[in-house]
């Protein structure tokens, strides 16, 4: 199985090529459209600003590659949220093909960013395949994905959000799969299924 991550100048994916390891893959990362189109699955990661991020995908004609994706994509963190149509970080214009807002956390109670771990919960989908509702999972985020019918699981941080979505082949976590143990490990797992 070819397992492709998105090379771009957004951070953890070094933890994400060892996450993949440990389950026995040897990914390959790239910004080539062909090697891009070719993969078994796509993961998209990102930890960063979303107007940088888009500008570079852009400048590199990445945000065209990543929406003509056909095959099964794990966007991650930054990557669920440049998914979406719009972020609230510097009123950033995304890729549009999750059709949701992403919102900043307005708080004077809690700590923003939410860095740690929380529990997730109304989960649907192969990607939570054969685990329980309340698993712990880790975040580390200042905005979030607006809830919607296209949530696969939930977390709160003073409201409801999307902790998973997915919209057609594209899948989607706000929490680091890869630095969530051994449930993030069996996310990642079924992931490999779909």
């Amino acid at each position: 199985m070819k397992i492709a991550i998105v090379k771009y100048n957004a951070g953890n994916v070094e933890s994400v090529k060892n996450a993949l390891n440990r389950l026995g893959i040897e990914p390959v990362l790239s910004d080539d459209a062909e090697t891009l189109r070719s993969a078994d699955k796509v993961i998209f990661p990102g930890v960063g600003e979303a107007s940088s991020a888009m500008r570079y995908l852009k400048e590199r004609n990445l945000d065209a590659i990543i929406k003509d994706l056909t095959q099964p994509v794990l966007g991650i963190c930054l990557g669920m949220q440049l998914l979406c149509d719009f972020s609230e970080e510097n009123s950033t214009a995304c890729l549009g093909l999750l059709p949701y807002k992403v919102r900043k956390f307005e708080s004077a109670e809690l700590k923003i960013p939410q860095i740690g771990w929380n529990n997730i919960f109304e989960l649907k989908s192969p990607l939570f395949a054969g685990m329980s509702e309340n698993l712990f999972v880790y975040f580390v985020h200042s905005f979030y994905v607006e809830h919607g019918a296209e949530t696969i699981a939930a977390a709160d941080y003073g409201l409801k959000f999307s902790a998973a979505v997915n919209h057609k082949n594209f899948y989607a976590v706000q929490f680091h799969a890869e630095k969530s143990g051994a449930v993030g490990e069996r996310i990642l797992e079924n992931f490999l299924k779909i």
